[in-house]
């Protein structure tokens, strides 16, 4: 019987957000690699295709070939973009403009997921925080039938309060806002 009242004095007092614990969480970027739009996929292929030492290198030889041509080194072929190669610079922008996009849509969607991946850290570390506290009071309330006297220990009783989350909140908006 006392078992009993024992077992039933240590239920959860702590909401826990995460009902389900066994649940088998995908990696968020599968979960997002798999809802990507057309655009995003092509992005995500460009920028891993053009941000290569691969694309580089024919991007060198493209315009030393270029040059090489257009400053009559390359007999036979006539110069079609003469110096200072004002064509050349048209292209190059342009393509600079292009991966330039592709890029940032690819950081978007990376930066997304990294949200994603903070919110659900700070959800697991309350939980935790949670957890914690329980396991806590259930060793100080085993610590008391033993006969140790804990309700002395300041630093025990206030780690056994529930985290004032709002209050931390507050007290990071304030940090972030007054510098």
């Amino acid at each position: 019987m006392d078992t009993e009242k024992t077992r039933s004095a240590y239920k959860s007092t702590l909401p826990l957000t995460n009902t389900n614990s066994k649940r088998i969480i995908r990696s968020l970027k599968g979960k997002a690699d798999a809802r990507r739009t057309l655009s995003e996929r092509i992005a995500d292929w460009m920028t891993k295709t053009f941000g290569s030492v691969h694309f580089l290198v024919i991007n060198v030889c493209w315009f030393v070939l270029w040059i090489g041509v257009n400053i009559g080194l390359l007999p036979g072929i006539t110069p079609f973009d003469p110096f200072p190669f004002g064509l050349l610079t048209m292209i190059v922008s342009l393509e600079a403009i292009v991966l330039a996009v592709f890029v940032l849509i690819s950081q978007n969607r990376a930066a997304q997921i990294d949200d994603l991946r903070e919110e659900i850290a700070l959800q697991i570390d309350i939980i935790t925080e949670q957890e914690l506290t329980k396991l806590m009071d259930m060793v100080a309330a085993i610590s008391k039938k033993q006969g140790i006297d804990v309700d002395s220990d300041e630093v025990l009783q206030s780690m056994l309060q529930p985290t004032n989350l709002e209050k931390i909140e507050k007290s990071l908006e304030k940090q972030v806002l007054d510098r």
